[in-house]
């Protein structure tokens, strides 16, 4: 399942899930670009991006207004749901409308051989390859890997810095995957202080020893944070 978190406040870019993209509502976009992979449910936190999505025939359950994170959100909705322990969830951001689907496959390919091996903790996410100057943007989130690309680390600081030269630059794709039994988990888990030093959810898991698989991806596409993100993607895609 395809669950996609939509808050209507931001702090930067208000009210932005809603936003007109080429005649659709960017959270309808978003959902619209991904339906046809799995069912896809928007998780809100406001009557406004129900009512929304449900004009357009997009599923849509309202959710608390208070969680810290996307993940704390769709775990509530599929709480609600009541969703089989080994269910396969992904968490697609509403700020994503441009995210090709084959990213989304990827991620599911890899999330269903951890399922193969029988690891106790699933957790997905996926990065690409950026340039040394496109890593200096503090809102594009970069990634550390280890030998087994998993997650070191994750910074929207240039990381690694180059002291020694030859530095390679990995940029986090905002898309997250767990079976039931792990985004559970993952959102029972203790306060992690670098999750709020950097505002990142997914530190969470880093700092309570939680291995985050990566996929190598190849992807154009970028989240919307600011009205700049968006001029700039509708002049790239629409």
């Amino acid at each position: 399942m395809i669950i996609i978190p939509a808050r209507l406040a931001s702090t930067r870019f208000p009210q932005k899930v809603l936003t007109d993209i080429g005649g659709l509502p960017m959270v309808v976009r978003t959902a619209k670009r991904v339906q046809h992979i799995d069912k896809v449910v928007i998780a809100g936190d406001d009557e406004k991006i129900i009512s929304v999505c449900k004009e357009h025939g997009i599923d849509a359950m309202l959710t608390s207004n208070t969680h810290k994170s996307g993940t704390d959100r769709i775990n509530e909705c599929a709480n609600i749901l009541n969703l089989d322990e080994n269910e396969l969830i992904i968490n697609v951001q509403a700020d994503e409308p441009f995210i090709e689907p084959e990213v989304v496959e990827s991620l599911i390919k890899r999330l269903k051989k951890l399922q193969d091996k029988k690891e106790d903790f699933i957790m997905g996410s996926c990065y690409n390859a950026i340039n040394a100057e496109v890593a200096k943007d503090p809102n594009l989130v970069k990634v550390v890997l280890n030998a087994n690309d998993e997650a070191i680390y994750f910074s929207r600081c240039q990381i690694p810095f180059n002291q020694g030269g030859g530095a390679k630059y990995f940029g986090h794709i905002g898309i997250y995957g767990f079976d039931k039994k792990s985004l559970n988990e993952f959102c029972n888990l203790g306060d992690a202080p670098i999750e709020d030093i950097e505002k990142l959810e997914q530190l969470r898991a880093i700092y309570h020893q939680k291995k985050i698989s990566m996929v190598k991806v190849s992807s154009t596409g970028f989240g919307i944070d600011t009205k700049e993100d968006l001029k700039r993607a509708i002049e790239i895609f629409l």
